[in-house]
């Protein structure tokens, strides 16, 4: 099981596979792919913002069918619990993000340098 950080999600939604390393790859391929239900809600944040071309509902419905990305069902006071133990950052989404992630100390596909420094399940 992993999950992906946001700018993941938008890149594979947006076909930019070549981003990704044999490594990163591999671990999308060779596993289940979740991500936080956060996701959903900063998608639509950077599609109100334009700086995504769709809304979060159809990324993820497409990715849903294309790639079987699964949206995480964890009991969300678990992740809040979890989220407040997370003191690097005062970004909340990134919070929560890699809360899910870390409730069973799951992969966390990103290439957020602070999320890679602190988080030590992270892979880029």
């Amino acid at each position: 099981m992993i999950y992906l950080d946001t700018h993941i999600v938008a890149w594979l939604y947006a076909g930019l596979v070549e981003k990704f390393n044999p490594q990163i790859k591999a671990l999308m391929n060779d596993n289940e792919v979740f991500i936080s239900p956060i996701v959903r809600l900063e998608l639509q944040y950077l599609f109100e913002i334009q700086r995504v071309t769709d809304n979060a509902n159809t990324i993820v419905e497409d990715l849903a069918n294309r790639l079987d990305l699964k949206i995480c069902d964890r009991d969300f006071n678990a992740v809040i619990s979890q989220a407040l133990s997370i003191s690097w950052t005062r970004d909340p989404f990134d919070r929560l993000l890699v809360a899910y992630a870390g409730l069973n100390d799951n992969f966390l596909i990103t290439k957020d340098q602070t999320i890679l420094d602190n988080y030590p399940y992270a892979k880029w």
